[in-house]
């Protein structure tokens, strides 16, 4: 079954999102700046794994405030 929200609701889903987005990505850069010394391996997924949530919270930054992050490149 498909579950029909309204726009207020909508927001608040991806305002969570955002928000776990957010300490996903944090936690991801943690992690790989503690182990770039002892594991470079680890540290590169990590990093790779910080980078995609950084993309997700780009899209979901230009989804909730539309042209309020304009990028040079």
């Amino acid at each position: 079954m498909t579950d029909v929200v309204d726009s207020d609701e909508l927001m608040r889903r991806m305002q969570r999102a955002k928000a776990c987005a957010q300490e996903e990505e944090r936690t991801w850069r943690e992690r790989g700046d503690a182990l770039r010394e002892d594991d470079p391996a680890a540290a590169r997924d990590a990093a790779v794994r910080a980078t995609a949530y950084e993309v997700v919270l780009r899209v979901l930054d230009e989804i909730l405030t539309p042209g309020a992050r304009r990028s040079g490149g």
